[in-house]
Protein backbone atom coordinates (compact mmCIF):
# COMPACT_ATOMS: atom_id res chain seq x y z
CA UNK A 1 0.00 0.00 0.00
CA UNK A 2 1.11 3.41 -0.97
CA UNK A 3 0.77 4.39 2.59
CA UNK A 4 1.81 8.42 2.54
CA UNK A 5 -0.76 8.73 -0.84
CA UNK A 6 -3.44 6.98 0.71
CA UNK A 7 -3.00 9.26 3.72
CA UNK A 8 -3.50 12.18 1.57
CA UNK A 9 -6.13 10.93 -0.41
CA UNK A 10 -8.29 10.43 2.58
CA UNK A 11 -7.37 14.23 4.11
CA UNK A 12 -8.42 14.96 0.45
CA UNK A 13 -11.82 13.25 0.89
CA UNK A 14 -12.88 14.10 4.22
CA UNK A 15 -11.93 17.72 2.85
CA UNK A 16 -13.64 18.36 0.26
CA UNK A 17 -16.76 16.37 1.89
CA UNK A 18 -17.02 18.63 4.09
CA UNK A 19 -16.69 21.87 2.22
CA UNK A 20 -19.46 20.21 -0.47
CA UNK A 21 -21.41 19.62 2.27
CA UNK A 22 -21.81 22.99 3.96
CA UNK A 23 -20.26 21.40 7.41
CA UNK A 24 -17.95 23.36 9.75
CA UNK A 25 -15.65 19.82 9.96
CA UNK A 26 -16.02 16.96 12.44
CA UNK A 27 -16.80 15.29 15.64
CA UNK A 28 -15.55 11.82 16.49
CA UNK A 29 -15.51 9.66 19.36
CA UNK A 30 -12.21 8.81 20.74
CA UNK A 31 -11.99 4.88 22.57
CA UNK A 32 -8.31 4.32 23.15
CA UNK A 33 -8.28 2.66 20.24
CA UNK A 34 -6.16 2.16 16.82
CA UNK A 35 -8.79 2.64 14.37
CA UNK A 36 -10.28 5.99 16.45
CA UNK A 37 -6.95 7.16 16.47
CA UNK A 38 -6.21 7.04 12.76
CA UNK A 39 -9.49 8.68 12.04
CA UNK A 40 -9.34 11.48 14.48
CA UNK A 41 -5.76 12.19 12.82
CA UNK A 42 -6.61 12.02 9.53
CA UNK A 43 -10.07 14.21 10.34
CA UNK A 44 -7.33 17.13 12.11
CA UNK A 45 -4.83 16.77 9.13
CA UNK A 46 -7.86 18.63 7.35
CA UNK A 47 -7.45 21.68 9.56
CA UNK A 48 -11.05 21.70 9.27
CA UNK A 49 -12.62 22.15 12.87
CA UNK A 50 -12.30 18.85 14.75
CA UNK A 51 -14.09 18.05 18.39
CA UNK A 52 -12.89 14.68 19.59
CA UNK A 53 -15.19 13.31 22.10
CA UNK A 54 -14.24 10.96 25.17
CA UNK A 55 -17.31 9.32 26.87
CA UNK A 56 -16.26 7.00 29.56
CA UNK A 57 -19.01 4.40 30.48
CA UNK A 58 -17.28 1.95 33.30
CA UNK A 59 -13.86 2.49 31.40
CA UNK A 60 -10.89 0.39 32.14
CA UNK A 61 -7.59 2.85 33.42
CA UNK A 62 -5.76 2.16 30.03
CA UNK A 63 -8.51 2.90 27.48
CA UNK A 64 -8.64 5.97 29.31
CA UNK A 65 -5.43 6.92 29.37
CA UNK A 66 -4.61 5.92 25.68
CA UNK A 67 -7.41 7.72 24.94
CA UNK A 68 -6.40 11.19 27.04
CA UNK A 69 -2.85 10.67 25.80
CA UNK A 70 -4.33 10.57 22.18
CA UNK A 71 -6.17 13.73 22.62
CA UNK A 72 -3.02 15.53 23.93
CA UNK A 73 -0.91 14.32 20.87
CA UNK A 74 -4.26 15.57 19.06
CA UNK A 75 -4.46 19.36 20.62
CA UNK A 76 -0.42 19.80 20.64
CA UNK A 77 0.04 18.52 17.01
CA UNK A 78 -2.94 20.32 15.42
CA UNK A 79 -4.87 23.89 16.13
CA UNK A 80 -7.77 22.84 14.42
CA UNK A 81 -8.25 20.18 16.99
CA UNK A 82 -10.20 20.50 20.46
CA UNK A 83 -11.69 18.03 22.82
CA UNK A 84 -14.88 17.32 25.40
CA UNK A 85 -15.25 14.87 28.22
CA UNK A 86 -18.86 13.61 28.52
CA UNK A 87 -18.58 10.92 31.62
CA UNK A 88 -21.75 8.58 30.63
CA UNK A 89 -21.38 6.01 33.64
CA UNK A 90 -24.14 7.71 35.68
CA UNK A 91 -26.34 8.41 32.76
CA UNK A 92 -25.70 4.77 31.68
CA UNK A 93 -26.04 3.15 35.40
CA UNK A 94 -29.72 5.21 35.71
CA UNK A 95 -30.76 4.08 31.93
CA UNK A 96 -29.99 1.06 33.46
CA UNK A 97 -32.05 1.54 36.50
CA UNK A 98 -34.92 2.31 33.97
CA UNK A 99 -35.30 -0.61 32.12
CA UNK A 100 -36.83 -3.69 32.31
CA UNK A 101 -35.10 -7.21 33.09
CA UNK A 102 -35.51 -10.15 30.38
CA UNK A 103 -36.15 -13.91 30.26
CA UNK A 104 -32.28 -14.21 28.97
CA UNK A 105 -29.25 -12.89 31.11
CA UNK A 106 -27.04 -13.53 27.62
CA UNK A 107 -29.58 -11.37 25.93
CA UNK A 108 -29.62 -8.34 28.42
CA UNK A 109 -26.08 -8.17 28.54
CA UNK A 110 -25.35 -8.01 24.74
CA UNK A 111 -28.55 -5.08 24.60
CA UNK A 112 -26.86 -3.28 27.34
CA UNK A 113 -23.61 -3.35 25.52
CA UNK A 114 -25.16 -2.28 22.28
CA UNK A 115 -26.72 0.36 24.70
CA UNK A 116 -23.78 1.65 25.54
CA UNK A 117 -23.16 2.17 21.83
CA UNK A 118 -25.79 3.83 20.98
CA UNK A 119 -25.47 6.41 23.67
CA UNK A 120 -22.45 7.25 22.75
CA UNK A 121 -24.01 8.36 19.43
CA UNK A 122 -26.54 10.46 20.85
CA UNK A 123 -23.80 12.14 22.42
CA UNK A 124 -21.64 12.55 19.12
CA UNK A 125 -25.05 13.67 17.50
CA UNK A 126 -25.99 16.31 20.17
CA UNK A 127 -21.91 17.44 19.68
CA UNK A 128 -22.56 17.67 16.04
CA UNK A 129 -25.97 19.34 16.08
CA UNK A 130 -24.03 22.32 18.56
CA UNK A 131 -21.50 22.86 16.19
CA UNK A 132 -22.73 22.34 12.46
CA UNK A 133 -20.33 19.05 12.07
CA UNK A 134 -20.63 16.09 10.86
CA UNK A 135 -20.08 12.63 12.78
CA UNK A 136 -17.35 10.33 11.63
CA UNK A 137 -17.00 6.69 11.31
CA UNK A 138 -14.40 4.56 12.97
CA UNK A 139 -15.00 1.26 11.39
CA UNK A 140 -12.34 -0.64 9.37
CA UNK A 141 -13.18 -2.75 6.05
CA UNK A 142 -13.65 -5.86 7.92
CA UNK A 143 -16.00 -4.88 10.70
CA UNK A 144 -18.02 -2.60 8.17
CA UNK A 145 -18.02 -4.86 5.42
CA UNK A 146 -17.03 -8.57 6.50
CA UNK A 147 -18.31 -9.71 9.73
CA UNK A 148 -20.77 -6.70 10.89
CA UNK A 149 -18.55 -6.72 14.29
CA UNK A 150 -20.45 -3.03 14.72
CA UNK A 151 -23.69 -1.85 16.95
CA UNK A 152 -26.67 -0.93 14.70
CA UNK A 153 -27.54 3.07 15.04
CA UNK A 154 -24.21 3.04 18.12
CA UNK A 155 -20.92 3.11 16.33
CA UNK A 156 -22.59 2.29 13.13
CA UNK A 157 -24.52 5.75 13.00
CA UNK A 158 -22.26 8.12 11.54
CA UNK A 159 -22.56 10.58 8.84
CA UNK A 160 -19.22 9.51 6.68
CA UNK A 161 -16.60 6.43 7.31
CA UNK A 162 -13.17 7.55 6.27
CA UNK A 163 -11.37 4.17 6.40
CA UNK A 164 -14.14 1.72 5.95
CA UNK A 165 -11.96 0.79 2.79
CA UNK A 166 -9.36 -0.07 5.00
CA UNK A 167 -8.50 -3.60 6.49
CA UNK A 168 -7.05 -3.76 10.22
CA UNK A 169 -3.65 -4.43 9.04
CA UNK A 170 -3.72 -1.19 6.45
CA UNK A 171 -5.22 0.60 9.34
CA UNK A 172 -2.37 0.04 11.99
CA UNK A 173 -0.16 0.27 9.10
CA UNK A 174 -1.39 4.23 8.24
CA UNK A 175 -1.62 4.53 11.99
CA UNK A 176 2.59 4.44 12.43
CA UNK A 177 3.01 6.72 9.46
CA UNK A 178 0.55 8.99 11.30
CA UNK A 179 2.64 8.87 14.51
CA UNK A 180 -0.27 7.32 16.28
CA UNK A 181 0.92 6.53 20.29
CA UNK A 182 3.10 2.93 20.45
CA UNK A 183 0.61 1.97 23.28
CA UNK A 184 -2.13 2.54 21.27
CA UNK A 185 -0.48 0.50 18.10
CA UNK A 186 0.32 -1.83 20.41
CA UNK A 187 -2.62 -2.47 22.36
CA UNK A 188 -5.08 -5.74 21.75
CA UNK A 189 -8.12 -4.36 19.53
CA UNK A 190 -11.15 -3.73 21.65
CA UNK A 191 -14.33 -2.42 21.60
CA UNK A 192 -14.47 -1.43 25.40
CA UNK A 193 -18.40 -1.83 25.27
CA UNK A 194 -17.92 -4.40 28.18
CA UNK A 195 -16.44 -3.06 31.41
CA UNK A 196 -13.73 -5.77 31.18
CA UNK A 197 -10.37 -6.56 29.40
CA UNK A 198 -11.87 -9.01 27.00
CA UNK A 199 -10.22 -8.29 22.84
CA UNK A 200 -12.13 -8.44 19.50
CA UNK A 201 -10.41 -11.23 19.23
CA UNK A 202 -12.18 -12.98 22.13
CA UNK A 203 -15.35 -11.74 21.44
CA UNK A 204 -15.02 -13.17 17.69
CA UNK A 205 -13.21 -16.11 18.02
CA UNK A 206 -10.33 -15.36 15.18
CA UNK A 207 -7.45 -12.53 14.86
CA UNK A 208 -8.12 -9.84 12.08
CA UNK A 209 -5.30 -10.92 9.69
CA UNK A 210 -7.30 -14.15 9.95
CA UNK A 211 -10.71 -12.45 8.88
CA UNK A 212 -8.40 -10.45 6.41
CA UNK A 213 -7.85 -13.87 4.92
CA UNK A 214 -11.26 -15.05 5.21
CA UNK A 215 -12.66 -12.24 3.54
CA UNK A 216 -10.74 -12.50 0.44
CA UNK A 217 -10.58 -16.38 0.40
CA UNK A 218 -12.00 -17.81 -3.15
CA UNK A 219 -9.96 -20.69 -3.51
CA UNK A 220 -9.86 -24.57 -3.20
CA UNK A 221 -11.85 -25.08 -0.07
CA UNK A 222 -10.46 -28.95 -0.12
CA UNK A 223 -7.20 -28.24 0.35
CA UNK A 224 -7.65 -25.23 3.25
CA UNK A 225 -5.85 -26.95 7.18
CA UNK A 226 -8.36 -27.16 10.26
CA UNK A 227 -7.56 -24.10 11.11
CA UNK A 228 -8.21 -22.22 7.99
CA UNK A 229 -11.82 -24.14 7.76
CA UNK A 230 -13.13 -22.94 11.03
CA UNK A 231 -11.93 -19.76 9.91
CA UNK A 232 -13.34 -19.36 7.23
CA UNK A 233 -16.93 -20.60 8.56
CA UNK A 234 -16.54 -18.58 11.46
CA UNK A 235 -16.15 -15.77 8.66
CA UNK A 236 -18.99 -16.78 6.29
CA UNK A 237 -21.53 -17.15 9.71
CA UNK A 238 -20.58 -14.03 11.38
CA UNK A 239 -21.42 -12.43 7.49
CA UNK A 240 -24.56 -14.24 7.54
CA UNK A 241 -25.68 -13.30 10.78
CA UNK A 242 -25.26 -9.31 10.25
CA UNK A 243 -26.27 -8.95 6.45
CA UNK A 244 -28.88 -7.02 8.09
CA UNK A 245 -25.81 -4.65 9.79
CA UNK A 246 -24.22 -4.17 6.14
CA UNK A 247 -26.97 -3.64 3.48
CA UNK A 248 -29.78 -0.26 3.30
CA UNK A 249 -32.96 -1.01 5.61
CA UNK A 250 -35.84 -2.98 3.67
CA UNK A 251 -38.24 -0.98 2.13
CA UNK A 252 -41.59 -2.72 1.54
CA UNK A 253 -42.60 -1.80 -1.83
CA UNK A 254 -46.20 -1.17 -2.44
CA UNK A 255 -47.83 -2.03 -5.41
CA UNK A 256 -48.62 0.04 -7.96
CA UNK A 257 -52.35 -1.64 -7.71
CA UNK A 258 -52.66 -0.85 -4.35
CA UNK A 259 -52.66 2.68 -4.36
Amino acid sequence: MKTEAVIEHITGWLRDYSEKAGTNGFVVGVSGGIDSAVSSTLAARTRLPLLVAEMPIHQGRDQVSRARDHISFLKETYANAESREVELTGVFDRLIGALPDGPDAGAREMALVNTRARLRMTVLYYLAGLHGRLVLGTGNKVEDFGIGFFTKYGDGGVDLSPIADLSKTEVYEVGRALGVNPAILSAAPTDGLWGDDRTDEDQIGASYPELEWAMGFDGDRSALGARQAEVLALYERLNAANRHKMEPIPVCPIPDALR
